[in-house]
């Protein structure tokens, strides 16, 4: 199922297929990537889509998605929209990409996509909180133009640098 379209990527659930099985375990698999997530899943990756299913079934807005590039080759990783865990309404925008997609602007260009549409269909505001030094993820949230809100461990229970992004007015 496809959620939206940019100039350069389409963003649509992640399947049970398996190649699309294949590649979340394979980004899923790298240090590089699992470092600033707190390390890698704990579940199989056909339970990770099982899960995104579910937050996308209990909300239209919240997903999990394919981040699907139009010039072909696997996805290049997964967007997120979703609620942030111990809040009272707080939305996060995330992006988990492979590493052979890094450096094209893929992470900012589909949270950009994906933060329009919540807005469209009434969020009016959504955060995204990195690891420290995470530097290519801080420079997506200043790309988005997310204001800084400081460190906090509110949400994940560890240290994260917080941002958040206000619908635009009416």
């Amino acid at each position: 199922m496809e959620l939206l379209c940019t100039d350069r990527l389409r963003l649509r659930a992640w399947t049970t297929a398996p190649a699309d099985l294949a590649r979340l375990a394979d980004v899923y698999s790298r240090d590089e990537v699992t470092r600033w997530l707190g390390g890698p899943p704990t579940v199989s990756p056909a339970e990770l889509v099982e899960r995104w299913r579910l937050v996308h079934e209990l909300n239209p807005v919240h997903g999990c998605w394919a981040v699907d590039r139009l010039d072909g080759g696997p996805p290049a990783g997964t967007m997120l929209l979703k609620p942030l865990p111990n809040g009272v309404g707080e939305v996060e925008v995330g992006w988990h990409l492979h590493p052979d997609s890094w450096g094209n602007g893929y992470a900012t260009e589909a949270a950009r996509a994906v933060v329009e549409r919540a807005f469209d269909e009434g969020l009016l505001e959504v955060y995204a909180v990195v690891r420290p030094g995470n530097e290519p993820s801080l420079a997506v949230c200043r790309r988005l133009g997310m204001q800084p809100l400081g460190r906090t461990s509110h949400w994940y229970g560890t240290e994260l640098e917080s941002f958040r992004l206000e619908a635009p007015a009416v």
